[in-house]
């Protein structure tokens, strides 16, 4: 069952949305990627927010640079949780995404990330601690994934100069 939409507003944008994806990969979480342009598909955008619940969709993860205003539009067509990252940008390094991402209003709330692939992996695993809430095999792959991760800086410690 897939329960995570990546979503994203170019193709230029999926190599930083993959690690959102290889994320969700870690944990076996289905998901469903596909472009959804806020400016040049605002239709397609409506449709897709307004029947993602219906088609199982529990979290949403939507990546968008420049003006990135596709997860504050997906937002306010849906009920679903929505996991913003904004994409770096040529021009202003993503400051510009984070701002337009991050400066929601009151009422319509998106969960906002950090600028590219460290918040697209990080919305992969936010979206599995929230399925997690409801699937213990999940959190039981997320408390195994942090364990590790304890377990390699605890290995790798040492600096030797």
């Amino acid at each position: 069952m897939t329960r995570v939409a990546i979503v994203m507003g170019s193709q230029s944008d999926g190599p930083t949305m993959k690690h959102a994806a290889d994320m969700l990969d870690k944990f076996g979480i289905e998901y469903h990627a596909q472009v959804v342009s806020a400016h040049r598909t605002p239709h397609l955008l409506q449709k897709f927010s307004e029947t993602a619940a219906d088609k199982g969709i529990q979290v949403i993860i939507a990546g968008a640079g420049g003006a990135a205003h596709l997860p504050g539009m997906i937002a306010a067509f849906t009920h679903i949780p929505v996991l913003g990252v904004p994409v770096k940008s040529s021009k202003l390094s993503g400051v510009d995404s984070l701002y337009s991402i991050v400066q929601m209003p009151k009422g319509v709330a998106v969960g906002t990330l950090a600028i590219g692939e460290a918040g697209a992996a990080n919305a992969g695993l936010l979206a599995a601690q929230i399925i997690g809430l409801n699937d213990q095999d999940v959190t039981d792959k997320i408390k195994a994934f942090r364990a590790e991760q304890t377990q390699d800086v605890l290995n790798n410690h040492k600096l030797d100069f």
